[in-house]
């Protein structure tokens, strides 16, 4: 999975879920993803739960998270 592309499971559209990140083709934003994993679910207690969801959208979901959370380090002096 490490050559997967997150963009290409993930959607942002102002028109679906006010503009939040979706699984795409979906209207099952990110967080809902990522807060189930959080609460320890499995991928496929997520994945019947979310039928509409494929399977390679769960781990681009955390890639795409893990993106987000990377610490941006700015130049001395900023």
């Amino acid at each position: 999975m490490d050559d997967m592309d997150w963009r290409e499971h993930i959607t942002v559209d102002p028109n679906v879920c006010h503009g939040q990140a979706c699984i795409a083709g979906t209207r099952v934003p990110v967080t809902v993803i990522l807060d189930n994993l959080a609460a320890g679910l499995s991928h496929a207690e997520i994945r019947e739960s979310y039928p509409t969801v494929p399977p390679d959208a769960i781990p681009a979901a955390l890639q795409y998270a893990a993106e987000l959370a990377r610490e941006r380090v700015a130049a001395p002096g900023r």
